[in-house]
């Protein structure tokens, strides 16, 4: 038991002894030092640049309109095909004889209806001899042709549905483009109640016409408008520049991503631009007047959004921003703030509101 008298006052001195060298440590660590600058205005080049996205003006998947099985494939991946070019025949032995079953009633109504109307047309005209023919015979004649009139419109719509079927079993191609998938093969079993893979036979794309497609941030939304003439570049064909001007604008901004979709079209007819490529556009702005900016090192991107950090009266204020153009090391910014105001240059997450600022 003694031991243990003797051995506690040691733990404790050593403890304390600790506590002490931790709180002149502590003490001694000098305060962290924040680099300030203050918001200035600045003339930033009149042009932005934002990413783009080239997709086909027109891009269609054919899919199969009734169960049929593939009976031809007439192009393959990268076939430039024209408007109205037939690209697959289907067979459907079924709909073929409903086809013809239906044209020959069809017909057989048509036939009827031409007798009745014959024979109407007769009594009607030996009517105009007095006591020849009845009124009441001149009615039931009237009735019987109306009758067949409409038994045969009756064949006509049934006829019809099943030659438009008839028609599905050719897929031609609604406008000029090239294959860029093909997914079925002859003796393939396909139609629209079918659960294979869910892909489309083919996909045909419009390729000597693109769509370039930018994002536009919420703050150049209302300095561009159509009839604006842009440059953009794209990485597989370095030092050509390509041209364009903006046909069409959404009208409305994207919740998520507080930007607005803007196109342009580009012509494609040397075919060195492909559908699906990524392109750097540069957009000229009316600018109203001077940019507030900062620099870039101070603005600080995080879950919570865009921010910089105000200090005020020694204090830490985190403030709302949306960037702008970027030129060099300096970023425009659009917020809560005014020119002249202190922020931190070099900022981090780490700083908290109402953080002491020495």
């Amino acid at each position: 038991m003694k031991k243990y008298f003797i051995i506690l006052p040691l733990i404790a001195a050593v403890a304390c002894n600790h506590a002490e060298n931790a709180k002149k440590e502590t003490t001694s660590a000098p305060a962290k030092q924040y680099n300030i600058a203050a918001i200035t205005t600045s003339n930033l080049s009149p042009v932005i640049k934002l990413p783009g996205e080239l997709k086909p003006f027109e891009i269609v998947q054919l899919y199969p309109k009734v169960n049929s099985f593939v009976k031809e494939v007439l192009v393959d991946r990268g076939s430039k095909v024209k408007k109205g070019q037939v690209l697959i025949r289907l067979e459907a032995p079924e709909i073929e004889q409903q086809y013809y079953a239906a044209k020959s009633k069809y017909l057989q109504a048509y036939s009827i209806f031409i007798a009745s109307k014959d024979n109407y047309e007769r009594l009607l005209t030996t009517s105009q001899t007095p006591g020849t023919v009845s009124a009441h015979d001149i009615t039931l004649a009237n009735a019987r042709m109306l009758a067949d009139s409409a038994s045969m419109q009756g064949e006509i719509a049934n006829y019809k549905g099943l030659e438009a079927n008839m028609q599905y079993l050719t897929v031609t191609a609604p406008f000029d483009g090239i294959i860029s998938e093909r997914n079925v093969h002859p003796g393939a079993l396909v139609g629209p109640n079918l659960k294979t893979d869910d892909k489309a036979m083919l996909v045909l794309q419009q390729e000597e016409k693109l769509r370039l497609i930018i994002n536009i941030p919420e703050v150049y939304s209302n300095q561009l408008k159509n009839k604006n003439a842009l440059n953009f570049t794209v990485s597989t064909l370095p030092g050509k520049s390509f041209k364009g001007i903006l046909d069409r604008s959404a009208g409305a901004l994207d919740l998520k991503y507080r930007s607005e979709a803007m196109e342009a079209d580009v012509i494609n007819t040397d075919r060195l631009l492909k559908p699906g490529m990524y392109a750097e556009v540069e957009l000229p702005v009316q600018r109203s007047g001077l940019a507030m900016v900062v620099p870039s090192s101070s603005i600080i991107t995080s879950t919570e959004g865009k921010y910089i950090i105000s200090v005020k009266n020694g204090k830490a204020f985190r403030i709302s921003i949306q960037e702008g153009n970027t030129q060099h090391d300096s970023t425009e910014i659009f917020g809560d703030i005014k020119v002249g105001e202190k922020i931190i240059v070099t900022a981090s997450d780490d700083i908290k509101d109402g953080a002491i600022i020495k």
